[in-house]
């Protein structure tokens, strides 16, 4: 890795060209290490243009994430989390799954995810400053059997974070997705360590569609959007507002499980009282009409043979009929 490459993004973040040389002067280096820094960044899919006599430039001025700034926009509750901001990491849910002593409440958050991990063995497209990519580690005194229907709590916070930017249409898709005109907006992927019955911790990883390329979005499996087709927020504005929500409704999940938050969770239910259709893990699907959650977060759904729970699978509007 190129040490250079992120220092040298940070000063190309403000949108303008650059020269090498100014670039070199700036960091005492010669301008075949820029140079060196520029094609590494090219090499995780940055995109900086090269003009001879100009020198470099990225596309589009963009806002990077700045521990300090995240941690001010948390407030009062910023002395729980132990917070990283790495540079480049293939994805901060391993990361954080390998760092067996990383504390309680320890989150991670990064530039650039180069393997990032979305559900069902997908792969979580994000960009340097176009998607907002962490993982957070929370440990529970109780098994991991206990947490069902952290993923549905998760998706509260994430709600309660937009809501603070008036971003009003955000809806929630069981059971690990936010939507905003029924397109993806942000993915939640969760992964436990630990007993079924004794202590237990989560990795909660959260990605965010910030400002895509075109052609990115449309190179996602599934209709997608990102924020600033919406609302244009600081992406360190918005960490700190999640993790301060993530706090409280973690709290409360420790306390009462997933029912505390039942009824909210139903408030922003996408698909409630809809017809759709159940992609099973086995490969079947099941078609039917979704009839809310129950208390421990399972899916129910009327289907032909009466009211079915679902605790695993994915909603589809595709071929309802």
């Amino acid at each position: 890795m190129t040490t250079l490459t992120f220092p040298v993004l940070q000063v190309l973040a403000d949108g303008k060209f650059h020269s090498g040389e100014a670039l070199a002067q700036h960091f005492k280096v010669t301008r075949a290490t820029i140079w060196n820094a520029v094609q590494h960044a090219e090499n995780l899919g940055i995109e900086i243009f090269s003009v001879r006599g100009r020198g470099y430039k990225l596309p589009l001025a963009i806002n990077l994430l700045d521990k300090n700034a995240v941690l001010k926009a948390i407030g009062e509750q910023r002395a729980w989390f132990a917070l990283e901001v790495l540079d480049e990491v293939d994805s901060t849910n391993t990361y954080l799954m390998q760092n067996k002593h990383a504390a309680h409440a320890t989150c991670v958050a990064a530039h650039v995810q180069t393997n990032g991990k979305g559900r069902r063995g997908r792969t979580w497209v994000s960009q340097l400053g176009a998607s907002l990519t962490f993982s957070l580690l929370w440990r529970f005194q109780c098994g991991a059997a206990a947490l069902s229907g952290l993923s549905l709590c998760v998706g509260v916070a994430l709600i309660r974070a937009l809501r603070d930017f008036d971003v009003n249409t955000a809806q929630l898709k069981w059971p690990n997705d936010v939507l905003v005109e029924g397109k993806k907006l942000a993915g939640i992927l969760i992964e436990l360590q630990g007993d079924l019955e004794g202590p237990s911790a989560a990795v909660i990883g959260v990605g965010i569609n910030l400002n895509l390329p075109k052609n990115v979005l449309e190179s996602i499996d599934q209709p997608a959007i990102d924020l600033a087709s919406v609302k244009v927020i600081d992406q360190n504005a918005l960490l700190g507002a999640i993790l301060k929500h993530m706090a409280d409704v973690l709290s409360g999940f420790e306390t009462n499980g997933f029912v505390g938050l039942r009824d909210e969770w139903l408030r922003y239910h996408a698909y409630e009282n809809k017809p759709v259709r159940m992609l099973l893990p086995n490969g079947t699907d099941v078609q039917g009409v979704v009839k809310g959650v129950a208390e421990d977060g399972i899916l129910l759904v009327e289907t032909a043979l009466g009211l079915q729970r679902f605790s695993a699978g994915e909603i589809s509007l595709r071929g309802v009929e």
